[in-house]
């Protein structure tokens, strides 16, 4: 099941953007056995998308067929990691092919986008710039192949 984060804006050469390549590579190396990988970051054009329903239509174009949708959310719902690989494991185990986590720009997701997802995810009450929640999300998705593979990367 191809894993994916689908976000708003380019990222630059920076430590933001070694740390995800470097935990994408990790979870597609390590749930490549187990039917999780490979994972890889899309990124949408936001210099063409000025508000919220430009931007969601643009990261729905972005988002591969058939994918479960994910949206990243404060207001969704807080799972431990172990429960987050519980959840990327039964997608995968109900033949879903891919899941795709989608991050919106600086002023977050458009409401109908967040209605329409199969899950909405969040890290917290807190507010995150959005390059930071990709690097956050990225080595959670490496954490949750960690988990399935029994590796003891995760430890209680």
């Amino acid at each position: 099941m191809q894993l994916s984060i689908v976000a708003m804006g380019r990222l630059r050469s920076g430590p933001e953007k070694t740390l995800i390549d470097d935990y994408l590579d990790r979870a597609g190396k390590t749930g490549r056995a187990f039917g999780l990988g490979p994972a890889r970051v899309i990124e949408v054009d936001d210099r063409k998308t000025p508000d919220k329903p430009s931007q969601a239509a643009a990261l729905r174009r972005a988002v591969p067929e058939g994918a479960v949708l994910v949206a990243m959310d404060e207001r969704g719902k807080r799972l431990s990691s172990p429960d987050f690989a519980d959840r990327l494991a039964g997608w995968r185990d109900q033949g879903r092919s891919s899941v795709a986590c989608v991050i919106g720009g600086a002023d977050g997701l458009d409401p109908a986008l967040v209605a329409d997802a199969d899950f909405t995810l969040s890290f917290g009450a807190m507010v995150w710039p959005h390059m930071l929640a990709r690097v956050m999300l990225a080595e959670q998705l490496y954490r949750a192949t960690a988990i399935v593979a029994g590796t003891p990367y995760h430890r209680v």
